[in-house]
């Protein structure tokens, strides 16, 4: 398992677990990010940060800080 900060664009993953701060991890879990979801790493700004994912049809942008609290495992 690795964090979610390390994927590469096009690369899907299952989210095995979320950590962080109380509020941010609730937050993350209204957007749809639950365990067990599939997400797509969709693009990486310029500079790194933030991320965008696909979650099903919904598209959510995170900070590095916020995707390396994700644990993913990919899906080949």
């Amino acid at each position: 398992m690795i964090p979610l900060s390390t994927l590469k664009s096009g690369d899907r993953a299952r989210v095995e677990a979320i950590a962080g701060e109380p509020a941010l991890v609730q937050r993350l879990y209204e957007f749809g990010l639950l365990e067990g979801e599939e997400v797509e790493l969709l693009a990486v700004a310029p500079l790194g940060d933030p991320v965008e994912i696909r979650i099903g049809n919904t598209r959510l942008s995170l900070r590095l800080r916020e995707a390396e609290g994700v644990t993913v495992s990919i899906l080949r």
